[in-house]
């Protein structure tokens, strides 16, 4: 007799499995799949009923493996819900962020920090980025800090300057630089971290538990867009072990329903780090007692570029509008290959950002000295974002077993601005070489990079699928992928990333009960239309996390 305390009938089933399988109905035990039926209901003379049974009728629509996400920045986006948007086409104009920064200080306290995010100096009238007079003119008493969509710059006002201690004399920091007029004055742009941490620093730490907070309204919005398994790519990123408490209480409390994966960045990692003596089976050992197998290690985090739109990727050859801009690498490459080896000695999977091309063949540089002469094990190192990858560089990560983690919605969101601005028509096009990466057989996942573009596994989807840009263009025809495989380059491919294939990413007998209901079958609509699919149910564990009011 097969065990059941969920029954799922009348609707698709799409397994994602190996063969494609498809059927009508499923049950779970104690959050692990123990049947799958083509047949409308489960065979009710070999089903043991439990005590308490939920029983869901699908009335026709279709049920896949819960998504997993790869690649987000959870923690960033929730709390960006508690500061001012500034991103476009919400705002057409600096004069607009002016106005809806204004509207927040009127609410604030003397001397409150002004947090925003998300403007895009190529959607403004004016084309630049927010200038520190420009900021001044909101506020003079409150000090001022707001990221770029891209999370890799950010304009300050000169209370935030000052209260820092940046002004033109202060020395070029590593891994970013600020930016300067003609004349050498501080324009109050901040690039990379590097330069960015010198003044956020400064901004008042919230308790973990207000965090904790924040990432409960966060997940929320995961678990709507069907979310099981989720990465966060950056745990310790602004506020070092803070975050990395904050992410483990939340899974502890349930705040935070969904699996966890944590990149942990590598200043926590590395000597004078809180965990600069951890491997990491060491580290992933309490992480999993901490909060009871609900969260894992992931990999050890790294950046060696930083953003294209905001001209510092790290290209082999130089940007479209600029023939004498190539973009910077943060280290050295000596200074690389001293990390990665460290890591990589240590057990980590390591986990490095490298938009441009440049960077990817550093990236690989590193990864391949570490194989060769450190450990040999099955070590899925990762590559996030991977822009602008070429075809060797595709070629090369596939004969060295490192995946790629492809930031698939820039084709939408920057497609046109990347294809007449930053890279021109021919590299533009091969951006997010999915196809060739598919063709490879390389281990290959989507992500959204939230915040930087909205979180929706289903939107991912469709750009692979269909590649159509903000204003209504095909960019790279050839790099499309068929829709099963899009799919699966969110389950089972995040499965195999996650070393969790058998535990995760498709319908199978055994494995965990994470499930999404969507309103319309993915595989049987126009592909135009999987955006627009709704998620009508999530559940994790046999157990509904989210329903559709």
């Amino acid at each position: 007799m097969i065990k059941a305390d969920l029954i799922i009938h009348n609707g698709t089933v799409l397994t994602l499995d190996k063969d494609s399988t498809k059927g009508r109905s499923l049950t779970s035990y104690q959050g692990r799949i123990t049947g799958i039926w083509d047949a409308e209901k489960p065979p009710e003379e070999k089903i043991m009923r439990a005590e308490k049974v939920e029983e869901i009728d699908l009335n026709g629509k279709t049920i896949m493996p819960g998504f997993i996400d790869t690649h987000n920045h959870l923690l960033m986006y929730s709390q960006n819900k508690a500061q001012v948007n500034c991103s476009s086409p919400l705002h057409k104009s600096i004069k607009d962020i002016q106005a809806s920064v204004t509207k927040e200080c009127s609410v604030k306290e003397k001397g409150e920090w002004i947090l925003g995010y998300g403007y895009d100096d190529t959607m403004l009238d004016e084309k630049r980025h927010p200038s520190k007079e420009d900021l001044d003119a909101i506020s003079t008493v409150h000090p001022i800090f707001i990221r770029h969509i891209s999370g890799h710059l950010a304009a300050a006002n000169t209370v935030a300057l000052e209260l820092a201690g940046v002004n033109k004399d202060t020395p070029k920091p590593d891994g970013g630089y600020f930016g300067k007029d003609q004349n050498g004055e501080l324009t109050g742009v901040l690039y990379e971290p590097g330069a960015m941490d010198l003044v956020f620093d400064f901004v008042p730490i919230p308790s973990t538990e207000e965090i904790v907070e924040l990432i409960r309204q966060g997940a929320l919005d995961y678990l709507a867009q069907g979310i099981t398994t989720n990465t966060d790519a950056g745990v310790g990123l602004h506020l070092l072990e803070r975050e990395f408490d904050a992410h483990i209480l939340a899974v502890q409390s349930k705040a935070n329903p969904m699996k966890m994966r944590l990149m942990i960045l590598s200043y926590l990692l590395e000597k004078g780090g809180v965990f600069s003596e951890y491997t990491a089976v060491e580290l992933d050992k309490e992480i999993r007692k901490k909060t009871n197998d609900r969260a894992k290690l992931d990999s050890a985090k790294l950046f060696q570029d930083g953003s294209i739109q905001g001209l510092t990727g790290a290209l082999r050859k130089p940007y479209y509008c600029d023939d004498k801009l190539y973009g910077d690498l943060i280290y050295t490459q000596e200074q690389l290959n001293d990390y990665v080896l460290d890591f990589h000695q240590r057990g980590f999977r390591i986990a490095t950002h490298g938009n441009g091309d440049r960077a990817i063949n550093s990236i690989i540089e590193s990864y391949e000295s570490a194989i060769n002469n450190g450990e040999q094990r099955d070590h899925h190192h990762r590559i996030e974002h991977v822009q602008t990858a070429t075809g060797e560089d595709l070629k090369k990560m596939k004969s060295l077993n490192i995946a790629a983690s492809f930031f698939i919605n820039h084709i939408y969101y920057w497609g046109d601005r990347h294809r007449d601005i930053f890279l021109g028509p021919e590299r533009a096009k091969r951006m997010n070489a999915l196809r060739d990466a598919k063709d490879l057989d390389m281990l290959y996942t989507l992500h959204s990079d939230c915040p930087i573009t909205p979180i929706s596994p289903l939107f991912s989807i469709w750009v692979a699928v269909n590649r159509v840009t903000r204003d209504g263009k095909v960019l790279g025809e050839n790099q499309k992928i068929d829709v099963e495989s899009a799919l699966k380059s969110m389950t089972i491919y995040g499965a195999q990333l996650n070393f969790e294939e058998d535990e995760v990413g498709s319908i199978e007998l055994g494995k965990a009960a994470d499930f999404v209901v969507l309103n319309e079958n993915p595989v049987e609509i126009d592909p135009m239309r999987i955006k627009d699919i709704i998620v009508e149910m999530t559940i994790i564990d046999g157990e509904l996390a989210y329903k559709k009011p």
